[in-house]
């Protein structure tokens, strides 16, 4: 029998908790090893819990007690869970936590603590909740290089938009809908302004390359400035808008990293992926694209991968798996305003075919995008390939000349 501890009696904690006990006897033959929790950390009183048994609010009681050999974090945040995972690995514990944040701005720290102590330190849940996505990358794309990873992370913003698409609601309805079904929190900053994203574009880039990518490193835009017009010409296009997370390897061996919205192509596997789920596309060398599809979120999909991880520890108490990356360099990140891709541009000036003309003559090659409900004044296009601090000096001349530009949204290759 393993004994292990839960850190966090939360929504993804309690369905750890569920499936642990739901599937005992099927885990018991997964694992080679019963699988028993000794102790819940909760940081309030219950009210007649069903494991009031195993509530205890004292980390150092789970730290010092030499029978827990694996520790679940659950509890979210940066403090204390960052304290508490390096205590417990320092004491040679293996840890499987689903904290995207803990990962994303301490997961070289944490992973090289486990390699000097031989335990683990599994993430699955990390990225993607319940869509294998971090293990098959570490295992069965071992045998290629990684061309690039884009997707979508998160599935809010992938609601919201989607509701924008089919149902013509504007972001304000579409957010408000989403926050009445539980898709978004009150308080949705982190879902819609890129953040949740953006943490975990950097597990992904750190893994596939091997160096660890910091949240601060990347260009991050949410969808808040994403109007009906964008999705209306998006779709005059032939496309959609998502909010992409992406990376790729430059020819000068650093990464290219973003996270912001972007037109993708009916024909992309991505433009498909609709409402609150999620999916990555891993492109290898050898294998091609690649795409881990499925819900991003939620209480059973998360537990379903941090139990797979404890499984994993269980598995491996005497023989540390190999996941592994090294810390980063303040210069491993390409400027983002050096990419160059094509722009879509939305704007508007007193006589809109005039406008489009002085647009034309300075972006050569803009082809004008129409929608169905035109807008007197207003205009849009998709501009050529070229890097993007050349199409905001481009967008800069546009509004000296007085045409008033209102959005631009990066056209994705994917």
């Amino acid at each position: 029998m393993v004994e292990i501890a839960v850190m966090g009696y939360g929504v993804v904690g309690t369905g750890v908790i569920e499936v642990l006990a739901k599937h005992a006897e099927g885990l018991t033959l997964r694992a080679h090893e019963g699988i028993h929790v000794k102790y819940v950390l909760v940081r309030r009183d219950f009210p007649n819990p069903p494991m009031m048994g195993t509530f205890t609010k004292s980390f150092d009681q789970i730290l010092n007690d030499p029978e827990v050999k694996i520790v679940v974090e659950v509890m979210g945040g940066l403090a204390p869970a960052y304290d508490y995972v390096r205590r417990c690995l320092l004491a040679g514990k293996s840890v499987v936590t689903s904290n995207k944040e803990l990962v994303a701005a301490k997961g070289a720290d944490l992973l090289q603590i486990a390699k000097d102590k031989n335990v683990n330190f599994l993430f699955e849940a990390s990225v993607g909740g319940g869509i294998p996505i971090i293990r098959p990358m570490s295992q069965c794309l071992a045998a290629n290089d990684v061309v690039g990873v884009a997707g979508i992370l998160n599935g809010t913003t992938n609601y919201i938009l989607t509701k924008m698409f089919r149902d013509g609601a504007d972001f304000k309805n579409a957010l408000a809908e989403a926050q009445r079904l539980g898709y978004a929190e009150r308080d949705p900053s982190a879902d819609v302004e890129g953040a949740d994203a953006c943490r975990k574009i950097c597990i992904l880039a750190s893994l596939a390359y091997g160096k660890h990518v910091y949240p601060k490193q990347v260009h991050t835009e949410g969808i808040t400035q994403i109007a009906l017009a964008d999705v209306e010409y998006a779709e005059s296009w032939g496309g959609v808008v998502k909010l992409i997370g992406e990376v790729k390897r430059t020819a000068n061996k650093k990464i290219s990293i973003i996270v912001c919205p972007m037109f993708v192509e009916r024909e992309s596997q991505l433009a498909n992926v609709d409402d609150v789920f999620n999916g990555i596309m891993v492109r290898g060398d050898v294998t091609g694209d690649i795409v881990f599809y499925g819900k991003g979120a939620g209480k059973m999909p998360t537990a379903s991968a941090v139990v797979a991880d404890v499984i994993d520890c269980v598995k491996h108490l005497k023989a540390r798996k190999y996941l592994y990356w090294a810390d980063g360099e303040p210069d491993y990140v390409e400027d983002y305003r050096n990419e160059s891709r094509m722009f879509f541009v939305r704007a508007h000036a007193a006589d809109a075919d005039d406008a489009f003309d002085k647009a034309a003559e300075l972006f050569s090659g803009a082809v004008r995008l129409f929608r169905k409900k035109p807008v007197s004044g207003e205009f849009a296009f998709v501009t050529e390939h070229l890097p993007e601090k050349d199409c905001d000096e481009k967008l800069q001349a546009l509004e000296a000349a007085g045409i008033t530009v209102d959005n631009r949204i990066r056209i994705g290759e994917m």
